[in-house]
């Protein structure tokens, strides 16, 4: 007895190779694949002994249905949509030769919370069983809160501040500072149909400083900080005029060169500022220690992959995924805060498609979708929660 405990704890000790769906006499085993971002397997061949199928709804975006639940899943994008909740991975879904790849965590515990009286996951078998004769209760949508919301719209640049000016090559240019206020107007449009409040950080072509955005928001109440922005190449790049795409960032230490590169073009906008008042010590790890105190850091990744997805039905770019960075912009504002590239400025067709006022309006209303979506769900966790 003694001997097949120790043997049971052994195995249980060694990472599965395998994962495995199981309904009565009914069995689907599926191989690991081991990734730098942990182990990953194909979703649809837990099929047929799980009730699941896969499909592609575009570039990177896939249907996944399982009994009465509809999820969307992105390529490199760590987050589950099912409604207008978005759900947080262990690592991102990626996609091999077409098909889609999903980490181990989907299917040990999201599918199980998902569909609790018809799953269950067992750790030891490293198995997804189907329970028998269970049922699930379709989920009926959240209402929409009476409460009124107030969003911070942040149109980047402006007065002196031009921000990117493209694109290259090309004699016809565009400034930063314009189409972000063209931009951010629409949004702010959107979002009111909505019923929502929006307080903007400037209305016109005038300076605000980078300090002062935050506060701004903070003053007025703002439950969400969306700042609007335009991204230009470095001119170093092999061929910077093909650079293309649109990136979501939240508040967090950067990590790659060019979440630094970025990170640093933005934050530049300070040298147009006559007396900048910057917080004492040390602002970025100050707030994110206080944000992630007040779960405004989850919160901010959240919204920055609602947005990221909602630009990805429309934008003609591509997904350059959901980032971070230390941006001076978002590091006063005390509530969930994203910053939007919402193309590149220096890129010829991309640059045409920013300064086209449909396009624009088209931004505008995905972004706003997005964050409606964002805002529901964020709703409906708390009602759960005071539950």
């Amino acid at each position: 007895m003694i001997i097949a405990i120790l043997l049971g704890l052994q195995i249980g000790a060694v990472p599965p190779s395998v994962v495995s769906a199981r309904a009565g006499t009914l069995e689907s085993v599926v191989p690991l694949v081991e990734t730098s971002a942990g182990r990953v397997l194909r979703l649809d061949r837990l099929a047929p002994a799980l009730p699941i199928t896969v499909r592609a709804e575009g570039p990177g975006e896939f249907l996944v249905s399982l009994f009465d639940v509809a999820m969307r899943l992105s390529d490199q994008v760590p987050y589950a949509r099912v409604g207008t909740t978005l759900i947080p991975l262990g690592g991102a879904p990626l996609m091999d030769r077409g098909a889609l790849l999903v980490p181990l965590q989907l299917v040990s515990e999201v599918l199980p919370r998902l569909v609790p009286s018809r799953l269950s996951y067992d750790p030891v078998r490293s198995e997804l069983r189907v329970l028998r004769g269970a049922t699930a209760a379709t989920p009926t949508p959240a209402a929409r809160s009476r409460t009124k919301r107030r969003v911070v719209v942040d149109a980047g640049h402006g007065g002196p501040d031009n921000g990117m000016t493209g694109p290259i090559g090309s004699r016809q240019k565009i400034r930063e500072k314009d189409i972000t206020l063209a931009v951010s107007m629409e949004l702010a449009k959107a979002l009111r149909r909505e019923g929502i409040e929006v307080i903007m950080t400037r209305t016109t072509d005038t300076l605000i400083g980078l300090y002062d955005r935050g506060p701004i928001a903070n003053e007025r109440g703002g439950d969400l900080f969306l700042s609007i922005h335009v991204n230009a190449a470095n001119l170093r790049w092999r061929r910077p005029g093909d650079a293309r795409g649109y990136e979501t960032y939240f508040l967090a230490e950067a990590k790659t060169e060019d979440e630094r590169r970025v990170e640093r073009m933005e934050n530049e906008a300070i040298r147009f500022e006559t007396t900048v008042q910057a917080p004492k010590n040390d602002p970025l790890s100050f707030i994110i220690h206080d944000m992630a105190q007040n779960e405004h850091l989850r919160e901010s990744q959240e919204l920055a992959a609602a947005i990221q997805a909602g630009l990805g039905r429309v934008h003609p770019g591509p997904s350059r995924g959901v980032k971070q960075a230390g941006f001076v912009v978002l590091t006063t504002a005390f509530m969930p805060a994203v910053l939007v590239e919402i193309g590149f400025g220096t890129n010829v067709a991309e640059a045409r498609y920013l300064a086209t006022p449909a396009r624009q309006r088209e931004i505008a209303d995905a972004i706003a979708h997005a964050t409606m979506a964002y805002l529901e769900g964020y709703e409906r966790r708390l009602g759960s929660a005071g539950r």
